[in-house]
């Protein structure tokens, strides 16, 4: 019991460094009831899964790779709201309905459109149904802010 006690003094010996939470829908993206589209803490920015349909509602189309592009186009929308581009996401989670359509050459061709050389780390989840029947794609990105980078001299 001693050994925890000390251990907790270790470790909040460090500086305090508060960290505000923001809450963020930027203009372009649909207005939620239940949820932020963006929390930022410091120079981290989580992204709620994107879906494809704009932010009138309006679905894409029926086709995986019309769904893939306007899901892009959503997160390309939260990212430029933060003055970030696809090159800052670090991770991006994956969930879809039919994991062959969006694996397809296609749908893969859209992807590297957005993300180009240098993919982030990833998941892909195939589930049985997403928030409407109609969805056949949902991402969410995790994304290091400009600034946030600080290079060590050599």
């Amino acid at each position: 019991m001693r050994s925890l006690a000390v251990l907790g003094l270790v470790l909040s010996a460090g500086p305090a460094t508060a960290q505000t939470i923001e809450r963020i829908n930027p203009p372009g993206l649909s207005t939620p009831t239940t949820y932020s589209h963006i929390v930022k803490v410091g120079d981290i920015v989580y992204i709620a899964g994107q879906v494809g349909a704009d932010a009138q509602g309006k679905i894409a189309g029926p086709g995986m790779v019309e769904q893939v592009e306007q899901v892009l186009k959503n997160l390309q929308t939260a990212l430029r709201s933060q003055g970030a581009d696809f090159s800052h996401v670090v991770k991006i989670n994956i969930y879809t309905t039919d994991v062959d359509a969006f694996r397809a050459p296609d749908a893969a061709a859209v992807r590297a459109k957005y993300f180009g050389a240098n993919p982030p780390a990833s998941t892909l989840v195939g589930v049985t149904r997403l928030a409407s029947p109609e969805y056949k794609v949902e991402i969410e990105a995790t994304a290091h802010l400009p600034g946030g980078v600080r290079l060590l001299k050599q």
